[in-house]
């Protein structure tokens, strides 16, 4: 097991991010452009760790580090179900999305729909729909529902996926914002009535017992926010089962 630390939101970086030690940390030089070409130039750089690496623990800033952890999966010969805990759904393209916000994006990108120019620039092969799990998702704009519903993509609760996840290897990624703001202060964009920070923790548990995880990544708190600190020791509690040595 090893910790990468890419400390950046939408590109740009984002200070004072509380990482478990020890942990290496990803700051390449990226170039003055749009945020899409700098993320790509990020992530294919992340894909390059998480491929020499046989069971990365990646804590990001946002969401759109799924294409480089996946990218980087891809080679080292894994094609992985991908387990995405979220909040949101993430399943916007430019056609739908209200505010033209990349990070209500990722979910789609990875699944060939949309923005791609991170996908791209990591060199990934997009992930079929049913080899995609949104684990709640409760908080879905209008017609970003629809196109979950209509997608081919499985949309699940969190005690479902603990009782019965899927076959093969699995990447499991988790935005910390799924946990009720009770527990997870911090956060950009809370969502209420999610599930507790034990209930995430047990069915992360139970999907470590599987012996099935490849990567595990989070898409983290604000550490600029009241109760960053909060949120950091909640989201180390929730990695517990992957920071012991021999996962």
């Amino acid at each position: 097991m090893s910790v990468i630390s890419v400390p950046f939101f939408i590109g740009d970086p984002m200070p004072g991010f509380d990482v478990p030690e020890p942990h290496t940390t990803l700051e390449p030089e990226l170039p003055a452009d749009r945020p899409t070409e700098r993320m790509a130039v990020l992530y294919n750089r992340l894909a390059e760790l998480v491929a020499d690496d046989p069971s990365p623990v990646v804590y990001a800033g946002d969401c759109l580090s799924i294409m480089g952890v996946t990218g980087g999966l891809q080679r080292r010969g894994i094609d992985p179900t991908v387990l995405f805990f979220d909040a949101h759904g993430d399943f916007h393209t430019w056609e739908t999305t209200p505010s033209d916000f990349l990070g209500g994006m990722p979910l789609a990108m990875l699944t060939g729909r949309g923005e791609q120019t991170i996908v791209d620039g990591v060199g990934m092969t997009p992930i079929e729909d049913d080899r995609v799990w949104l684990i709640d998702g409760r908080d879905l704009d209008p017609e970003e529902d629809e196109a979950v519903a209509e997608s081919g993509i499985h949309h699940v609760t969190v005690d479902q996926i603990a009782a019965d996840p899927p076959p093969g290897d699995l990447y499991v990624h988790i935005d910390v914002d799924i946990v009720d703001p009770a527990d997870m202060p911090g956060v950009n964009y809370p969502a209420p009535d999610g599930p507790s920070a034990a209930t995430v923790a047990e069915a992360v548990a139970a999907l470590h017992a599987t012996g099935r995880v490849v990567a595990l990544s989070f898409s983290s708190w604000n550490p600029g926010l009241d109760g960053a600190d909060i949120a950091a020791a909640a989201t180390r509690r929730i990695a517990g089962p992957f920071l012991e040595p021999g996962f």
